[in-house]
């Protein structure tokens, strides 16, 4: 149940924390009626409450405060009160004084109110204001409840990233934070800005030697302060960050690290085989869990009703397997290393930009007077292999960024026309989602395209994606989840290293393996990034069950007036056939969204108006 607040019911002076009896808050109890210290509970998570004179706080979380007093009130009387403290004093700059993870909502009796989330917007936030009623809640369809109607701009923001990025909700009028952002209401209106912009100090410290030790120790540290005293586990793909989550719960806690790995039987895709290697070499407890088709089948529903929007990563299944193998050993929170990649510099990505970038060295007339009409111009380049790849290069390297990043954008090769009914596209701009990501890349603030590039991905790639996918997934296997790569000690550390220490001419997140070379195994930090993709697609081409909830969900979605039925017909009886790993990925896409549409406890309709 979402918190409702009525600004109109508000005293005009001091809160008070009356009454005794209550265990929630209904949405119709005056303010001044909460009593002190009931927490809120939204789905499993317990918010602290604290009301001190003009304030009355939500809190989600385990903030640390860099403000002295708000330091003291929150080690006394939870997180809640500090913040109480900071609003109090500091009302919209309140944030600033926050570090690592948190969602906060304030309310003055100025009629004025906050809400928050920390830098990576790992405690999520939705809310909705419509003056003088606030509603807020960690979930978009709490915030909707039975007024609920559905964007079709969000709607086709799904179908463009397979995920509906922040601020935006499935929901009109439902909004959710991005990460680093507030939102302050009142009387004027509603105002949404970011409180933290990462800022990067690019001629920075290059002793390599000190930023070694200083950084294996916050990296042991932040692990450290991820375990609260209950059983915790290591998410463990066999990649360098998942590796150095597990070896560092060993040297923190003194004793081996419980690992869990999924693996799957299908070429290409299994990469149990360095789970192992760590494993061994950190003497860790390890377990694994091979998926299966069925495993899918079964799953699928209960994943797509789960989450509060249509969520479109399929990893999110491998996820969830592992954390319901933890949980059924009795671990009570994973620990994953989701962030190494992007504060580091570790996506194979990074290097194709610094190879696409080569492009910019060469004389302008060269490039738009000479290459660009030649090779983009041509539509017999097709014939030949070499002068085919030479276009595909230059076709990518005079796209500015961050444009060039959704030019293999599944919906947009197939064509919007193509697959679109007219009726849909008349009600979206298609241009939108280049238009918002053009505006948050331009906003980045960094000399160096690598550190710009960081900073976007933090946001479209961990924010509104990757974190959502595990928090999620293990939320639906009754399991909490931290993140000690995204301490925000360690986002501070990261700003402050050159960017040729990420990416070294073009070898990915150099310092991060440097210095942890005689940690992690050799094999580890040698191989090249995978994780617990999902081999749908190959899989429905032979599985009958897996294939029949695809088809029939797909059957289903044909009605709802926003893919073509005829692209659908040829999607599953031409494109995937011919290419299964690739375009099952639109397959799952639609099949999810299809399934969370028709999930019991919604039954919605397609694009309400």
């Amino acid at each position: 149940m979402p918190v409702s607040i009525d600004f109109s019911r508000l005293p005009g002076t001091a809160l008070t924390a009356a009454g005794s009896g209550a265990r929630g808050y209904d949405g119709a109890t005056p303010i001044g009626e909460i009593p002190l210290g009931v927490s809120v509970d939204l789905h499993g998570t317990p918010a602290d409450i604290a009301v001190s004179g003009t304030v009355m706080t939500f809190a989600w979380g385990a903030p640390s405060f860099i403000d002295e007093l708000a330091a003291r009130r929150s080690a006394e009387n939870g997180p809640a009160a500090g913040w109480c403290s900071l609003f109090e004093r500091y009302g919209s700059a309140s944030p600033r004084y926050a570090r690592n993870e948190f969602a906060v909502a304030c309310i003055g009796t100025n009629r004025r109110a906050l809400v928050a989330t920390d830098r990576f917007a790992r405690r999520p936030i939705c809310f909705a204001w419509d003056d003088p009623i606030l509603r807020f809640s960690d979930r978009a369809d709490d915030v909707a409840g039975a007024r609920e109607t559905l964007d079709p701009q969000s709607l086709f923001d799904y179908l463009y990233f397979h995920v509906i990025p922040t601020p935006r909700t499935v929901y009109r009028g439902v909004h959710r934070l991005a990460p680093g952002y507030q939102a302050v209401m009142g009387p004027s209106g509603i105002a949404m800005a970011p409180y933290w912009t990462p800022a990067f100090v690019e001629d920075g410290a290059q002793d390599f030697a000190s930023l070694r030790d200083e950084f294996r120790t916050l990296i042991e540290d932040a692990v450290r302060g991820q375990i609260d005293g209950g059983m915790v586990g290591a998410y463990l793909s066999g990649g360098t960050d998942s590796s150095t989550i597990a070896g560092m719960i060993g040297r923190a806690t003194g004793r081996p690290a419980r690992t869990y790995s999924i693996g799957f039987d299908a070429t290409g895709y299994d990469e149990m085989q360095y789970a192992r290697i760590t494993a061994r070499h950190f003497k860790t407890d390890h377990h694994e869990y091979y998926v299966t088709p069925d495993d899918v089948v079964a799953t699928i529903p209960k994943l797509a009703a789960h989450y509060d929007q249509p969520f479109g990563n399929s990893s999110a299944i491998p996820a969830f397997h592992c954390a319901r193998l933890a949980k059924a050993d009795g671990v009570e929170k994973m620990l994953a290393g989701d962030g190494g990649d992007e504060l580091f510099g570790g996506n194979s990505r990074y290097a194709t930009q610094r190879f696409l970038d080569l492009y910019h060295h060469f004389p302008a007339w060269l490039r738009t007077g000479a290459l660009e009409p030649a090779l983009l111009g041509s539509r017999s380049i097709g014939r030949f292999p070499v002068i085919r790849k030479a276009a595909g290069y230059v076709r990518q390297a005079s796209t500015p960024m961050p444009d060039r990043l959704q030019l293999h954008n599944l919906l947009d090769r197939m064509g919007f026309d193509a697959v679109l009914t007219p009726e849909f596209m008349r009600s979206v701009d298609i241009a939108e989602p280049l238009r918002a990501q053009g505006q948050f890349y331009a906003a980045c603030r960094g000399d160096s395209r690598l550190n710009r590039t960081l900073a976007f991905e933090w946001k479209y790639t961990l924010a509104d994606n990757d974190l959502p996918k595990v928090t999620g997934s293990a939320s639906l296997a009754g399991m909490s989840v931290g993140y000690p790569l995204l301490d925000d000690r360690l986002v501070d550390f990261s700003l402050k290293l050159p960017p040729g220490f990420k990416l070294r001419n073009f070898r990915l997140r150099w310092f991060f393996k440097e210095a942890l070379r005689d940690f992690l195994p050799d094999a580890v930090i040698r191989k090249k990034k995978h994780g617990f993709g999902l081999p749908f697609g190959v899989w429905m081409m032979k599985h009958s069950a897996l294939r029949d909830i695809a088809t029939d969900s797909l059957d289903a979605f044909k009605h709802r007036g926003i893919v073509r039925a005829e692209f659908i017909d040829q999607l599953m009886k031409q494109h995937l056939p011919e290419h299964p790993g690739y375009y099952g990925e639109m397959v799952w896409i639609l099949m999810m969204l299809e399934q969370w549409l028709a999930s019991p406890a919604r039954m919605r309709s397609s694009t309400a108006a």
